[in-house]
């Protein structure tokens, strides 16, 4: 969605101004609009511009999850530099069983298990949280180094563990959610009883291009230049009244995948009103990447580190786009330790939303290995 939104948005400004001469100034505009967005992002300017509010958040949010039958208690759990932790609890008086607790991927937020947590929570808790920076968790400044965001994020991870009072768990991440899952599973180990990789960002290091069979065209390298300065999803905000539409026509299919439980635009709401708040979480993502969105640190480099004690679940769509080979890899990586490749027949990348029955199924069979 990233970066077609961006391509559609500033595509056209890109080409008028050219046509024009006046390209240089298009740079300009660019920078000046989206360091305004960041400085100006104050209640009484953003509604004018950008249709959204924390309230409206809460709101989508709420729609998004009026669905599910199970009972489950929501709130704000604090971590460190007054920062909270939104957190969805499910069965939360199951204490016998090691709960299980969901991250989400880049620009996503708890609203989007929407179609698991009913069945996951039958046996064992279930805690859903947005990351920090992302939904309606606190967004706070990180550092621009790649190193010093992802040890924030892991860090506000496991500030959010010891506050609930968890021993270990199964820790589940998807996209971005995968990365940092991994990345606090190497950091404590011990806290972790299961680690499962959905469709996993971050993992391959980014390959050599002069090696490629079809090497970049010059025009997407011109493009990815000219929107390196810029957040992945500034063109959204940029859009400002026309974002909710532009959300709806670029990714009709979430629609579709949520179609048993929302019959209008629900799903797309709910992420219109995530990704036009104050892009903190966004602006980390973009600085732990390199062009063209492989990651700064490869958690390849460093998956081997894992102790073999800790058993790792990589699940995949068969139709997801992106590479499966990691599982693979991650297996060879770590011979003596318990390495599972599950694919999911039928799903893309959002394997859970596209066959939340198979990927649930799936993972109550990893959740029975665990005592």
């Amino acid at each position: 969605m990233a970066e077609a939104t961006v391509s559609a948005v500033r595509g056209t400004a890109h080409r008028i101004l050219v046509h024009l001469g006046f390209h240089n100034l298009f740079y300009k505009l660019l920078r000046f609009l989206e360091s305004t967005a960041r400085s100006w992002w104050v209640p009484s300017w953003l509604p004018s511009w950008c249709p959204t509010s924390l309230c409206q958040l809460k709101e989508a949010e709420e729609k998004m999850l009026q669905s599910i039958t199970s009972k489950f208690s929501q709130h704000h759990v604090s971590v460190s530099d007054d920062n909270r932790i939104w957190t969805l609890t499910f069965n939360g008086g199951a204490r016998d069983k090691t709960p299980l607790v969901l991250l989400h991927g880049f620009g996503r937020g708890v609203g989007l298990w929407a179609l698991n947590v009913d069945a996951l929570s039958q046996r064992r808790a279930v805690y859903a949280l947005d990351l920090l920076g992302f939904g309606r968790s606190s967004r706070p400044g990180f550092s621009s180094d790649a190193r010093e965001a992802e040890q924030q994020f892991v860090d506000s991870i496991e500030q959010w563990r010891a506050t609930m009072g968890l021993e270990a768990m199964v820790l589940i991440g998807h996209n971005l959610g995968g990365f940092l899952a991994a990345s606090y599973s190497l950091r404590f180990p011990s806290r972790v009883k299961h680690l499962v990789l959905v469709e996993p960002w971050g993992f391959p290091e980014r390959p050599d291009m002069t090696d490629q069979d079809r090497p970049i065209p010059v025009w997407i390298k011109a493009l990815g230049a000219m929107l390196s300065p810029f957040n992945p999803l500034a063109g959204l905000r940029l859009a400002g009244p026309l974002g909710p539409m532009l959300v709806q026509t670029l990714r009709p299919d979430f629609k579709k995948k949520f179609s048993s439980m929302h019959s209008d635009n629900t799903v797309t709401e709910y992420i219109y009103h995530l990704n036009v708040q104050t892009p903190s979480g966004e602006t980390a993502f973009k600085n732990m990447t390199i062009p063209y969105g492989w990651a700064k640190r490869p958690m390849m480099q460093r998956v081997g580190l894992l102790p073999e004690d800790v058993p790792i679940s990589v699940v995949y769509g068969s139709r997801s786009s992106i590479d499966g080979n990691s599982g693979h890899a991650i297996k060879e990586l770590r011979p003596g330790s318990h390495v599972e490749i599950i694919v999911i027949h039928g799903a893309g990348h959002y394997v859970h939303a596209d066959q939340p029955e198979d990927f649930n199924q799936q993972i109550l069979k990893i959740c029975d290995t665990v005592e």
